[in-house]
Protein backbone atom coordinates (compact mmCIF):
# COMPACT_ATOMS: atom_id res chain seq x y z
CA UNK A 1 0.00 0.00 0.00
CA UNK A 2 1.11 3.15 -1.13
CA UNK A 3 1.31 6.21 1.49
CA UNK A 4 1.83 9.72 0.68
CA UNK A 5 3.30 11.61 3.33
CA UNK A 6 3.40 15.55 4.17
CA UNK A 7 5.61 17.20 6.81
CA UNK A 8 7.01 20.34 8.29
CA UNK A 9 10.56 19.82 10.61
CA UNK A 10 11.38 22.74 12.68
CA UNK A 11 13.94 23.39 15.81
CA UNK A 12 12.46 24.47 18.70
CA UNK A 13 14.62 26.46 21.34
CA UNK A 14 12.84 24.86 24.60
CA UNK A 15 12.78 21.59 26.61
CA UNK A 16 10.83 18.66 25.28
CA UNK A 17 8.55 18.99 28.49
CA UNK A 18 7.40 22.44 27.15
CA UNK A 19 6.73 21.50 23.89
CA UNK A 20 4.84 18.81 24.91
CA UNK A 21 2.94 20.40 27.10
CA UNK A 22 1.65 22.97 24.40
CA UNK A 23 1.08 19.79 22.20
CA UNK A 24 -0.86 17.58 25.52
CA UNK A 25 -3.09 20.38 26.25
CA UNK A 26 -5.62 20.07 23.94
CA UNK A 27 -8.08 22.53 24.94
CA UNK A 28 -5.39 25.51 25.05
CA UNK A 29 -5.02 24.68 20.93
CA UNK A 30 -7.49 27.18 20.24
CA UNK A 31 -4.66 29.61 21.20
CA UNK A 32 -1.55 28.56 18.97
CA UNK A 33 -3.20 26.07 16.39
CA UNK A 34 -4.02 28.03 12.91
CA UNK A 35 -5.99 24.87 11.46
CA UNK A 36 -7.05 22.67 14.35
CA UNK A 37 -9.44 24.25 16.94
CA UNK A 38 -11.87 23.43 18.99
CA UNK A 39 -10.07 20.12 19.96
CA UNK A 40 -11.19 18.16 23.00
CA UNK A 41 -10.27 14.47 24.03
CA UNK A 42 -7.95 12.20 26.05
CA UNK A 43 -4.65 11.12 25.27
CA UNK A 44 -4.97 7.52 25.75
CA UNK A 45 -4.39 4.59 23.64
CA UNK A 46 -7.70 3.84 21.67
CA UNK A 47 -8.61 7.52 22.86
CA UNK A 48 -10.85 9.70 20.70
CA UNK A 49 -10.18 12.88 19.65
CA UNK A 50 -12.08 15.92 17.75
CA UNK A 51 -11.56 18.64 16.49
CA UNK A 52 -12.07 21.30 13.74
CA UNK A 53 -10.26 21.62 11.37
CA UNK A 54 -9.74 24.26 8.88
CA UNK A 55 -7.13 24.00 6.02
CA UNK A 56 -7.07 27.01 4.26
CA UNK A 57 -8.34 26.53 0.40
CA UNK A 58 -10.86 23.62 1.77
CA UNK A 59 -13.94 23.14 3.56
CA UNK A 60 -13.52 22.92 6.77
CA UNK A 61 -14.82 19.95 9.15
CA UNK A 62 -15.07 18.23 12.17
CA UNK A 63 -12.93 15.32 12.48
CA UNK A 64 -12.75 12.51 15.05
CA UNK A 65 -10.02 10.72 15.08
CA UNK A 66 -8.37 7.49 17.60
CA UNK A 67 -5.09 8.06 19.12
CA UNK A 68 -2.95 5.27 18.24
CA UNK A 69 0.21 6.10 19.67
CA UNK A 70 1.74 8.38 21.78
CA UNK A 71 4.92 8.81 24.12
CA UNK A 72 4.76 11.59 26.14
CA UNK A 73 7.28 14.28 25.43
CA UNK A 74 8.15 12.68 22.18
CA UNK A 75 4.71 11.59 19.98
CA UNK A 76 1.31 11.63 19.11
CA UNK A 77 -0.51 10.73 16.65
CA UNK A 78 -4.17 9.52 15.92
CA UNK A 79 -6.00 8.20 13.16
CA UNK A 80 -9.26 9.16 10.93
CA UNK A 81 -10.70 6.56 8.96
CA UNK A 82 -12.54 8.46 5.88
CA UNK A 83 -13.96 5.29 4.67
CA UNK A 84 -13.10 2.01 2.78
CA UNK A 85 -10.47 3.26 0.26
CA UNK A 86 -9.34 6.32 2.42
CA UNK A 87 -7.29 6.59 5.57
CA UNK A 88 -5.25 9.44 7.52
CA UNK A 89 -2.93 10.14 9.87
CA UNK A 90 -2.18 13.07 11.81
CA UNK A 91 1.39 13.40 13.71
CA UNK A 92 3.30 15.59 16.21
CA UNK A 93 6.68 14.24 17.06
CA UNK A 94 9.69 16.03 19.66
CA UNK A 95 13.30 15.00 18.97
CA UNK A 96 15.66 16.29 22.02
CA UNK A 97 18.90 17.17 20.45
CA UNK A 98 20.14 18.52 23.59
CA UNK A 99 19.01 20.04 26.60
CA UNK A 100 16.61 22.77 25.75
CA UNK A 101 17.08 22.03 21.90
CA UNK A 102 14.42 20.49 19.94
CA UNK A 103 13.16 18.95 16.63
CA UNK A 104 9.66 18.93 16.41
CA UNK A 105 7.80 17.71 13.69
CA UNK A 106 4.15 17.72 12.42
CA UNK A 107 2.40 15.98 9.10
CA UNK A 108 -0.39 13.97 7.15
CA UNK A 109 0.30 10.65 6.10
CA UNK A 110 -2.91 9.60 3.82
CA UNK A 111 -3.21 5.84 2.90
CA UNK A 112 -5.69 4.18 0.30
CA UNK A 113 -6.16 5.28 -3.08
CA UNK A 114 -8.29 7.73 -2.16
CA UNK A 115 -5.68 9.19 0.32
CA UNK A 116 -3.37 9.28 -2.53
CA UNK A 117 -5.82 11.44 -4.80
CA UNK A 118 -7.16 13.63 -2.00
CA UNK A 119 -2.98 14.23 -1.45
CA UNK A 120 -2.30 15.03 -4.99
CA UNK A 121 -5.00 17.43 -5.35
CA UNK A 122 -4.52 18.81 -2.07
CA UNK A 123 -0.89 19.21 -1.60
CA UNK A 124 -0.68 22.55 -1.77
CA UNK A 125 -2.88 23.26 1.05
CA UNK A 126 -1.83 20.41 3.30
CA UNK A 127 2.02 22.12 2.78
CA UNK A 128 0.39 25.35 3.61
CA UNK A 129 -1.06 24.32 6.75
CA UNK A 130 1.74 21.64 8.48
CA UNK A 131 4.08 24.57 8.01
CA UNK A 132 1.62 27.11 9.78
CA UNK A 133 1.26 24.87 12.26
CA UNK A 134 4.79 24.19 12.98
CA UNK A 135 5.86 28.04 13.23
CA UNK A 136 2.71 28.41 15.78
CA UNK A 137 4.24 25.49 17.77
CA UNK A 138 7.60 26.99 17.56
CA UNK A 139 6.33 30.18 19.06
CA UNK A 140 4.31 28.92 21.26
CA UNK A 141 6.62 26.71 23.01
CA UNK A 142 9.43 29.80 23.26
CA UNK A 143 7.32 32.06 24.03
Amino acid sequence: MDIAKIEKRIGIRASTDKIWEVVSNLSGWDQWNPIETGVEGTIAFGGEITLTEAIEGLPERRVVGRVGEWQPYAQLVWMENRGLWFRSMRYFEIEELEPGSCIAANGFLFTGLRGEMFFDKQRKHLRHSVDAVAEAWKIAAEG
